[in-house]
């Protein structure tokens, strides 16, 4: 049996414009049309505000128009990873650090108690505290893989969460959901836009804290993401859809392991 898990409270915010909705170049280009690279040379250079992607030493613009500007250089340079490694093309559906780069710069600042609170509300439904009935060792696996990372942030973080059994939503302790927006509502803007994203990309505001702390690597937070998933494959069989699926999901979970890996840095 495939388990359900409860959507956020507010699934309908518009906090973040974090998935691949616009080119990072012009936002007037039709979406079946990518921009072409412009550009030779990808640089990292440091000024006032921080560190800036250049492009043929020009610094290129958010789509409010706002400079490509990272709080380390380590960000900076994953950033432009993604610049250097366009062809012929400029095709912003591969490159999720410049994307969330974006988001950071254009949309946290006005936006930190909304996107706080879409993190607080995913920790209301979180992946984690919605336990299988059967069959048994599927509840035996999420219990052996799933209660490590609730006691860590029981421990880390000061988060009590419930796990619960079945698919009928139960709330969550008040003052572990305030818990969690106060913590997403103290990071910098870029660190919240990437929890923000982690969140929605794994079903968790649990496992995105953990990924941002280094408890847990991309690909790790990303399978405890899919455990039913990976079960029903290990027992059934994968088709090629979810194959690929998976592997897009893995791309995106391991530039979020980057980001933060970089942010570190800073």
């Amino acid at each position: 049996m495939t388990i359900q898990r409860p959507g956020p409270a507010d699934p309908s915010s518009k906090a973040l414009y974090l998935p691949k909705e616009a080119s990072p170049v012009a936002e007037k280009t039709p979406p079946l049309e990518k921009p072409r690279r412009f550009y030779k040379a990808v640089t990292v250079g440091s000024v006032d505000a921080g560190y800036a992607v250049q492009l043929d030493g020009r610094t290129p613009k958010s789509p409010a128009k706002s400079a490509l500007v990272l709080p380390s250089e380590a960000l900076a340079r994953l950033v432009a990873d993604e610049w250097e490694a366009q062809d012929k093309v400029i095709d912003s559906t591969v490159m999720p650090a410049t994307r969330l780069a974006f988001t950071a710069i254009d949309r946290i600042a006005e936006t930190r108690a909304a996107v706080a609170a879409e993190v607080a509300a995913y920790a209301g439904s979180d992946l984690l505290c919605y336990r299988a009935e059967h069959p048994t060792p599927l509840v035996e696996r999420q219990t052996r893989d799933w209660q490590p990372v609730l006691d860590w942030a029981e421990q880390a973080l000061g988060l009590s969460f419930q796990p619960v059994t079945g698919i009928i939503h139960t709330p969550q302790p008040t003052q572990t959901l305030a818990r969690v927006e106060a913590l997403a509502a103290s990071l910098d803007d870029f660190s919240l836009a990437g929890v923000a994203y982690a969140a929605g990309l794994l079903g968790s505001s649990v496992l995105a804290l953990a990924l941002r702390a280094g408890e847990l690597d991309g690909q790790r937070a990303l399978d405890l993401s899919r455990l039913e998933e990976i079960f029903q494959a290990d027992t059934w069989g994968q088709d090629e859809e979810a194959r690929l699926r998976a592997d897009n999901l893995a791309i995106e979970a391991l530039a979020l392991e980057r980001w933060f890996q970089a942010l570190a840095q800073a």
